[in-house]
C-alpha cells in the first residue's frame, strides 16, 4: 500500500505524522506476521483438542485395565443373607458361587467377672486388721486353671477399696497385657466391682485362680459369665469360633454373627458381585462412547460453516480411530468363549451404533436385522464365561489385547496423540521463533525509520521559516536594485513610464 502527502499541506509547516507513516510502513510489510499469529491460534486450538482426547483415552485404559486380570471388577463376588439380623456375610475373590445353609447357635462372648454387693465403694474390702491381701485371677483357661495369671496385690490405704482397687487392675492390666479392664458399677442395692474381658470366646473367659488363696479379701465374686465361643452350624456341619467373626468355615467368605437364633436357618448365597460388574461394564462402555464422541466432533462438518473440526484433517487422530474400532470388533478364538457362544461383544448384549458408539443392552434387542441379548442377563447365566471374554489365563481376551493396545496407543513417545501433540508443539516453536525474529527486525526498522523521517519532517517544519528569510532577501535584493536604477535615470534620462522598459526608453533617447 503506497503513502502520499498532500503538497501543500507538507508546505504549510505543519510537518508530517512520523508515528503514524512509519506505522503505516511497517503495516504494509507485516502482513506474514499477521499469518503467523493466525497458524499459531490454530495450531494452539488444535492442541487443545489432541489434549483433551488424550485425556479422555487415559480414562478409557483405566476403565479397560479395570476389566482384566484375576482380580479385576469382572473377578468380583458377593455374599447376601437371607437374615441380615443374624447373619451377614463377606465374599473376597476366588469364592466358589454355591447356596448355603448356615445356623447361629451361640454368639461369642467375652468374659464377665464380678462381686456381691459392698455398702461403700471408698470402704476397706480387707479384713479387720489386715495390712494387706491378693487376688489372683486366670484370664483364659478353663476352671481357673491354664491361661494367663493376672496377680493383684493390694495394700491397706492405698488399692483397698472398691475405686482404688479398679483404678489398680487397670493400670496393670496396661502394664503387663492382661487386657482385662475394672469398674465400680452401683445399684439400689450397693456397689460392685465388675472386671471384664476385652476378648471374646474361651481366650476372654475369666475366673478366680483354682484353689485357695486367689481371693483374701472381703469380697464375693459370682459365677463367672461368658467367655464362650460362638457356634454355628454350616449345611449341617458343626463349626466353633472365639470371635463373631468366622473365616476359614466357607472359603474366601467372612461371616458376621449378628445375633443367635438357634431356630431360624439362613441362607447365604455366593455369587457374582452383579453391581460392581455391571458398573464396569457401564464405565467402559461410558469412557469408549466419549472418546469416540470425540473423534466423531473433529471428522463431522459444522452444518453452518460446512467446515470440519480443528483436527478434521489430522491423520494421527484418523489412526487412532481406525485403532479403537479394530480393538471393540475383536473376536474371542480361545475354546471357553467359541463352546459357549460369547465371541464378540454383540453376543454378551453390548452393540455397535451407527457412530461407532456402544450401547449396553438392558433388555435383548430382537430384530429382522439383528438380535442382542441383555448384558444382565448373559451375565446371571453365565457370569464365568463373561469374565472369560474380557479376561482369561492366556492373556488372549478382549480386555487383556484392548489393555495392551490402549499401553501402546497412551506411550509418552510413541502413542498418537503424543506424538502428534510433539508435532504441533514444535511447530508452535517455530512459529514463535519466526514471530520473535521478524518483530525484532521491525524494532530495528523503526528506529531506522523514526530517524529518517524526523530529518524529514524538521526540515518541513523549517520550510516557512526558510521561505520567509528567502522571501526577505529577494525583497530586499529587489529594493536596492530599484533605487539605484533611478538616480541614474535623474542625471541622464527621463523617469519611465510605468510599464516600458528602461533599457528600451534610455536608448530612444
Amino acid at each position: 500500500m503506497g503513502i502520499s502527502f498532500n503538497a501543500s499541506s507538507l508546505l504549510s509547516g505543519n510537518g508530517i505524522d512520523v508515528n503514524s507513516v512509519v506505522s503505516q510502513i511497517q503495516a504494509a510489510q507485516s502482513g506474514e506476521l499477521t499469518t503467523w499469529k493466525s497458524d499459531l491460534t490454530t495450531l494452539q486450538t488444535q492442541a487443545t483438542a489432541i489434549s483433551s482426547i488424550e485425556s479422555d483415552l487415559s480414562n478409557l485404559q483405566s476403565a479397560v485395565q479395570n476389566l482384566a486380570g484375576a482380580n479385576g471388577a469382572l473377578s468380583a463376588v458377593t455374599a447376601t443373607s437371607s437374615e441380615s439380623a443374624i447373619l451377614t456375610a463377606t465374599a473376597q475373590t476366588g469364592a466358589t458361587a454355591g447356596n448355603y445353609t448356615v445356623v447361629v447357635d451361640t454368639l461369642a462372648s467375652a468374659g464377665t467377672l464380678y462381686t456381691d454387693e459392698v455398702s461403700s465403694a471408698t470402704t476397706s474390702i480387707l479384713p479387720t486388721d489386715a495390712t494387706g491381701g491378693e487376688l489372683n485371677l486366670v484370664i483364659g483357661g478353663t476352671d481357673g486353671t491354664g491361661g494367663t495369671a493376672a496377680d493383684i496385690a493390694i495394700t491397706a490405704g492405698t488399692n483397698d477399696t472398691l475405686t482404688t482397687l479398679a483404678s489398680y487392675i487397670n493400670t496393670q492390666s496396661a502394664s503387663n497385657n492382661w487386657g482385662i479392664t475394672a469398674q465400680v458399677v452401683s445399684d439400689a442395692s450397693g456397689y460392685r466391682l465388675a472386671i471384664y474381658s476385652q476378648a471374646t470366646g474361651e481366650p476372654g473367659n475369666l475366673a478366680l485362680a483354682a484353689g485357695d488363696g486367689s481371693n483374701t479379701t472381703n469380697l464375693t465374686f459370682d459365677d463367672p459369665v461368658g467367655g464362650t465361643n460362638a457356634t454355628v452350624t454350616i449345611n449341617g456341619i458343626p463349626y466353633a469360633s472365639t470371635s463373631n467373626t468366622v473365616t476359614g468355615a466357607i472359603p474366601d467368605v467372612t461371616l458376621t454373627l449378628v445375633s443367635q437364633d438357634a431356630d431360624t436357618p439362613v441362607t447365604l448365597t455366593v455369587g457374582a458381585d452383579s453391581t460392581t460388574i455391571n458398573n464396569a461394564i457401564n464405565n467402559f462402555v461410558t469412557d469408549y462412547n466419549t472418546v469416540i464422541g470425540d473423534i466423531n466432533t473433529q471428522f463431522t462438518a459444522n452444518a453452518a460453516t460446512n467446515l470440519e473440526g480443528p483436527l478434521g484433517a489430522d491423520t494421527y487422530l484418523r489412526d487412532l480411530q481406525t485403532s479403537l474400532m479394530a480393538d471393540v470388533n475383536y473376536t474371542a478364538t480361545d475354546a471357553t468363549s467359541v463352546s459357549n457362544g460369547l465371541t464378540n461383544l454383540a453376543a454378551l448384549g453390548i452393540s455397535m451404533n451407527n457412530d461407532g458408539t456402544l450401547t449396553v443392552n438392558e433388555q435383548p434387542i430382537d430384530t429382522s436385522t439383528q438380535y442382542s441379548p441383555g448384558f444382565s442377563d448373559v451375565l446371571a447365566a453365565d457370569p464365568s464365561g463373561v469374565q472369560n471374554f474380557f479376561t482369561n489365563t492366556n492373556s488372549t481376551g478382549f480386555a487383556d489385547t484392548f489393555s495392551a493396545d490402549l499401553t501402546n496407543l497412551t506411550d509418552p513417545t510413541t502413542g498418537f496423540l503424543n506424538a502428534d501433540l510433539t508435532s504441533n508443539q514444535s511447530q508452535q516453536t517455530t512459529i514463535n521463533t519466526d514471530i520473535t525474529n521478524f518483530q525484532t527486525q521491525l524494532a530495528a526498522q523503526k528506529v531506522q525509520l523514526d530517524q529518517q523521517f524526523e530529518a524529514v519532517n524538521t526540515s518541513l517544519e523549517q520550510y516557512p521559516i526558510t521561505l520567509d528569510e528567502i522571501t526577505e532577501i529577494l525583497e530586499s535584493m529587489s529594493s536596492t536594485g530599484s533605487t539605484s536604477g533611478t538616480t541614474t535615470s535623474t542625471s541622464t534620462n527621463t523617469t519611465p513610464t510605468s510599464g516600458n522598459d528602461v533599457s528600451s526608453t534610455s536608448s530612444s533617447s
